[in-house]
């Protein structure tokens, strides 16, 4: 692999925000990675890349970068209704959604338009509109970054939670332990629709649409992302910034009983789940700013850069909404992007 010197990534994260890597290199084959993680992984530990749409950078980057850059998406393995299909790393994650609908293949429609690689999927967990990556995903094919070695981890092994996964902290509380290389996901050829959220429901219904293939369920999910969530390529963010809390339900309903109006969700294990986007937005934040950092004035959940705001400054908001949520009521809001 060839590295680049004091590279410029400003160009390469969704929040536009100035900041080097001292080295930086794509990587465009999994041979290649290994052979440099062998040689070099364990004296100088890599930070691995994406598409930079999931990042907060508050500072330059010392370790030697590197983006994954794989490319390509192939069906491994046809049993009919129930198709095995595998995609690179590198490869973006809606172009990737929109393939399998072309294939015939439900299971993804709902995470329509979410941006960054498919590397990042079992990463996050990605979600959207009541469905999840867990649900879906086989296997994720990595490189142990510290000696080089292939790893195949199962959907057991991943140890998926809400926005989590063990490739966030590592086998052994080591960030960036494991390169992911490849994604394999089994996806269905019989559609049953997910129409948990009210709002996906109330889109096809306003197109007259009674009865949804999974490639209206697609297109609902991006034109209400569209008009929600703001264009990166116009201003600089990362989507949602912060997770939906989740409490114990007796926490829940005391919340409930001080602040009626707060949306609450069934979440698994006898959880509820709270709308952070009201939390931010009755402390007073939504649309409000510093200096170039601001909340944006239509979704609370996102934190944007009006152009020329550092990583520093988006923070330092950030937890001033922290801060300020935490005070009026009592919970701590957790960011969803990496913040370093």
């Amino acid at each position: 692999m060839y590295f680049l010197r004091d590279f410029p990534l400003a160009s390469f994260n969704t929040f536009g925000v100035a900041a080097t890597a001292r080295q930086f290199a794509v990587v465009s084959s999994e041979q290649a990675l290994m052979r440099w993680c062998a040689d070099h992984g364990k004296s100088t530990p890599p930070f691995l890349m994406g598409g930079g749409s999931n990042l907060l950078l508050t500072h330059d980057i010392e370790a030697p970068l590197l983006q994954l850059a794989l490319r390509g998406a192939r069906v491994v393995f046809d049993e009919g209704p129930t198709v095995l299909v595998e995609a690179m790393a590198g490869e973006p994650w809606h172009p990737f959604v929109l393939w399998t609908l072309k294939q015939g293949l439900c299971g993804l429609e709902n995470l329509s338009l979410i941006p960054g690689f498919v590397g990042a999927a079992p990463v996050q967990n990605i979600g959207a509109y009541g469905v999840e990556t867990a649900e879906s995903c086989e296997s994720v094919m990595t490189v142990n970054t510290q000696t080089g070695e292939p790893r195949e981890f199962s959907n057991a092994e991943c140890t998926f939670g809400y926005r989590d996964s063990v490739f966030k902290h590592g086998l052994d509380g080591v960030r960036d332990q494991y390169a992911i290389t490849r994604v394999r996901f089994r996806l269905s050829r019989r559609f049953t629709p997910r129409l948990d959220y009210g709002e996906l429901k109330q889109e096809l219904k306003n197109a007259a649409i009674t009865a949804p293939s999974a490639a209206d369920v697609s297109r609902a999910v991006i034109a209400i992302r569209s008009r929600k969530l703001p264009d990166p390529a116009v201003i600089g963010n990362a989507g949602s910034f912060f997770k939906n809390p989740v409490v114990a339900a007796d926490v829940a309903a005391s919340l409930k009983s001080r602040f009626p109006t707060m949306p609450q969700y069934a979440a698994p294990d006898a959880q509820i789940k709270i709308a952070a986007g009201w939390l931010i937005e009755q402390a007073g934040w939504k649309g409000r700013r510093l200096g170039s950092a601001g909340v944006h004035s239509q979704h609370a959940l996102v934190l944007v850069n009006h152009g020329g705001a550092t990583g520093a400054a988006l923070w330092t908001l950030a937890r001033a909404v922290q801060a300020d949520v935490q005070q009026k009521f009592g919970i701590t809001l957790e960011p969803e992007p990496r913040v370093v």
